[in-house]
């Protein structure tokens, strides 16, 4: 049996701390992968919280969480 290995990535673009990160990290993951391109399925584009926006990208290898202040964009 061959084990499929997974990979996520979660880039904290904020000054708050991993643990609450995590938590917004856990909220989109728990949603699943609920959008798609021609990459495949992966987690939402953009979640909106009170304080943080939460971007998702995906590549190859990998799944990334790009965690921004309110008013932040990606770049």
């Amino acid at each position: 049996m061959e084990i499929e290995m997974k990979k996520l990535i979660i880039e904290n673009r904020t000054n708050l701390k991993m643990e609450k990160i995590l938590k917004y990290a856990y909220t989109v993951i728990k949603q699943g992968k609920i959008s798609e391109t021609y990459k495949g399925k992966q987690y939402c584009f953009v979640t909106t919280f009170q304080d943080v926006v939460v971007y998702a990208d995906k590549n190859k290898k990998s799944d990334r969480l790009i965690i921004c202040s309110e008013g932040r964009n990606m770049e």
